[in-house]
């Protein structure tokens, strides 16, 4: 399947929207339980980090940074997420968008990037091995989900171009 990436613009919502359900849906993605409004998402994610992966004319898949601290320490360090819409899974999207999102990312100045993955969310984990993440450790019941104890895998990537 062929790709294009594109900044995301507020008019991509809706769409953006309905693949993060479908991530909600499989219970791996996200401790988040519905989607969040426009404003909501708008607000937590870092304004110049946001793309869209498109077949056609059809969104398939968005990724976006959100900081982890307000922190001026921290400026440069900042978390991945990454949703491909559950057609287009497993056909490069993803990697194209991390792949981008990395690059984007160091243009922007950030360090490093990090993301939390359910250990149960194994296409997850090996996307961002296969793009240079490393896994750091796991985090033990971190959090419930319907009454259960879910774990989180930490991984990380330093950029080699900020110094």
């Amino acid at each position: 399947m062929e790709f294009s990436l594109t900044e995301m613009q507020s008019s991509d919502w809706e769409e953006v929207r309905s693949i993060f359900i479908e991530g909600i849906s499989t219970g791996n993605a996200t401790f988040e339980k519905e989607a969040p409004t426009w404003e909501e998402w708008n607000d937590h994610f870092i304004t110049g980090c946001r793309l869209v992966a498109r077949s056609g004319s059809e969104i398939v898949g968005w990724a976006a940074l959100s900081p982890v601290s307000s922190r001026c320490v921290y400026e440069g360090v900042a978390e991945i997420s990454i949703y491909v819409a559950a057609a287009a899974r497993g056909q490069g999207a993803g990697r194209s968008l991390l792949e981008r999102l990395i690059k984007e990312s160091e243009n922007a100045g950030f360090w490093t990037l990090q993301a939390g993955i359910f250990p149960e969310n194994k296409p997850s984990l090996e996307l961002v091995k296969s793009c240079g993440l490393r896994v750091v450790g796991t985090r033990e019941r971190l959090g419930q989900m319907g009454g259960k104890w879910r774990d989180v895998v930490i991984v990380e990537r330093r950029s080699s171009v900020i110094k």
